[in-house]
């Protein structure tokens, strides 16, 4: 299935580490990141098009947090990427680096909600 796709987005032993080995915790885990990540990413979204350095490197800071449980490394580089570019307050090309988390997210996303799934 999608298994070779979801380990390039994420890795899943790593995750897995991150939980105790505990997969029922992972899949809750996913499941709430699942539920608060659109509030969080809108907030990216709004810093970035108010061009709000510090709002923006709050979110993002946040956001790298959270998709790090996973061991997603693309978009945890891409959320990192909008975090220093808030904290130096330079913003050149931040609507790229926006677009690659959106792309980033929409990738992970999916990953995540199938944790559960493989499991039985």
């Amino acid at each position: 299935m999608d298994e070779t796709d979801s380990v390039a987005i994420l890795n899943l032993a790593a995750a897995l580490d991150r939980v105790g080995g505990d997969q029922e915790l992972l899949e809750e885990v996913a499941l709430l990141f699942l539920d608060t990540s659109p509030d969080l990413f809108a907030e990216i979204g709004h810093a970035v098009q108010a061009r709000d350095a510090r709002a923006l490197e709050r979110a993002a800071h946040t956001l790298k947090g959270s998709v790090g449980n996973f061991g997603a490394d693309a978009a945890f580089q891409a959320a990192f990427q909008l975090e220093k570019m808030g904290r130096s307050g330079d913003l050149t090309g931040v609507d790229e680096a926006y677009h690659t988390l959106e792309t980033e997210m929409d990738r992970l996303r999916p990953a995540l909600a199938t944790l559960g799934q493989g499991s039985g």
